[in-house]
């Protein structure tokens, strides 16, 4: 039974789930999207998954999981080994926290949808890219502590977890951004030591089929 991602090579939601698979040792096949060119919003693609965003992860059993963080909590009770959350109840709530700050309090205000939004109103992009900043800093502000004091070599201790497949993909999309991470060591040092790991190397942008190193615009 072959598990299909539908996902986009620097989109950081599938970004995440393609780490996470990338952990567990999960093969799957992968069916690309251009989200600047509309690709989520055609009707073959709303037949897979009606809300037209990405990431979509086919079970190929008649079984169609979306949203990023839904699919890395299945992978962990599918596939405990291994572990992308901690074994206590506390631990595991810290990291759910900090992936939270990323999935629920960045990535939502900054993703190709908005972008396109706010270009529509008629903002330039000086103005769009500064809005991406703010949200981007709010969101480091609050998680930068929470690695100080929880991060060993990663985000929380020395193995990859939850929070690590959601940092390094934002830190990605900050640099992209061209945002000045000097604010935020702690969880910069830490996303950069997570994307020497061999999960966070074969799931990088440019490692996608669909990759196009060269392209600028939205995440």
């Amino acid at each position: 039974m072959a598990l299909t991602l539908h996902s986009a090579w620097r989109a950081t939601a599938p970004y995440r789930v393609r780490i996470g698979l990338a952990i567990k040792g999960v093969t799957y096949d992968y069916a690309a999207l251009d989200l600047i060119a509309g690709d989520q919003r055609l009707a073959a693609y709303r037949g897979v998954n009606p809300q037209g965003l990405v990431p979509t992860l086919d079970l190929g059993d008649g079984h169609v999981l979306t949203q990023s963080l839904a699919i890395l909590e299945w992978l962990e009770e599918t596939r405990p080994t291994p572990p992308i959350l901690p074994r206590s109840a506390v631990d595991r709530a810290t990291v759910r926290a900090m992936a939270g700050i990323i999935a629920c309090d960045i990535h939502p205000l900054n993703n190709t949808r908005v972008g396109r939004k706010l270009n529509r109103l008629g903002l330039p992009q000086e103005a769009i890219t500064d809005w991406i900043h703010g949200w981007i800093r709010d969101g480091f502000d609050a998680l930068e502590p929470m690695v100080s004091r929880h991060g060993g070599q990663l985000a929380f201790g020395d193995e990859p977890t939850l929070a690590d497949c959601c940092l390094v993909p934002q830190v990605y999309s900050a640099r992209r951004f061209e945002l000045d991470l000097t604010p935020w060591p702690a969880l910069t040092a830490a996303a950069d030591r997570a994307g020497l790991f061999p999960a966070f190397i074969s799931a990088h942008p440019n490692q996608q089929p669909d990759a196009k190193p060269s392209a600028q615009g939205q995440t």
